[in-house]
């Protein structure tokens, strides 16, 4: 099997997986841009060890088979911190274990101090989070890596929206703009960026899946894409 279907199985089952725990949902939900969303993934819901450790799997194979490049891995508070630390597991179950850090909100007066938790930031570094909305979260993390003298190598993320990021004008107002979240880190920030699926995925699935309720979500998603997607 080629990289390519493996990842495209590997997307597949995924949309599924999160479909069968209730992450991913449909109907209408309003986005932090202020959208009508017809879907929702809430990775807040891989709530239970057994969800977090298939999730682990899934973030993992799809960056042994992506060859994604890193040394190690950092998890941004909040989200970022169980799904690192999984994912750090879940390689080093596969016969590759790699550091693990993470950041505090705020940093700690006594003890160690400092924000930074865990290994030392250092070489290439892997940013492990759910989504990428905004990108202000990964900007963050980028500025915690580098401030250690570490290089910020690469992003996994478990869905990539694939729609225009917005940005706040000088008047207040909220506008779309021609890129993705994750374009822009890829294009203005020069990492890579690795998504286990994305809304191009969760198409192909619900074309292939009109059973069991699944017919009536595909136009609204397309339509959706077609309205606020990039590509």
């Amino acid at each position: 099997m080629t990289k390519a279907n493996t990842s495209n199985t590997l997307a597949q089952e995924f949309v599924q997986f999160s479909l069968d725990c209730g992450v991913l949902k449909f109907g209408e939900f309003k986005t932090k841009a202020g959208r009508l969303s017809p879907y929702f993934f809430n990775a807040g819901l891989f709530d239970d060890g057994a969800k977090l450790s298939r999730l682990a799997s899934f973030y993992a194979q799809s960056l042994i088979a992506h060859q994604v490049p890193f040394d190690m891995i950092f998890g941004p508070a909040y989200k970022g911190i169980p799904l690192g630390a999984a994912v750090a597991i879940e390689l080093a179950r596969l016969g590759r274990s790699v550091p693990f850090a993470y950041n505090r909100k705020e940093a700690k007066d006594h003890g160690e101090g400092g924000s930074l938790v865990g290994a030392p930031l250092k070489g290439r570094v892997l940013i492990v989070d759910d989504v990428m909305s905004a990108g202000t979260a990964v900007r963050e993390s980028i500025a915690l890596i580098q401030q250690a003298g570490a290089t910020p190598s690469a992003v996994a993320i478990a869905l990539d929206r694939q729609e225009m990021a917005t940005e706040v004008q000088a008047d207040g107002r909220v506008v779309d703009v021609p890129h993705s979240a994750v374009q822009y880190v890829q294009s203005q920030l020069g990492l890579v960026v690795d998504a286990i699926a994305s809304l191009e995925d969760l198409l192909a699935y619900l074309k292939t899946h009109s059973g069991a309720g699944m017919a009536e979500h595909l136009p609204r998603v397309q339509a959706y894409r077609e309205r606020y997607g990039v590509h």
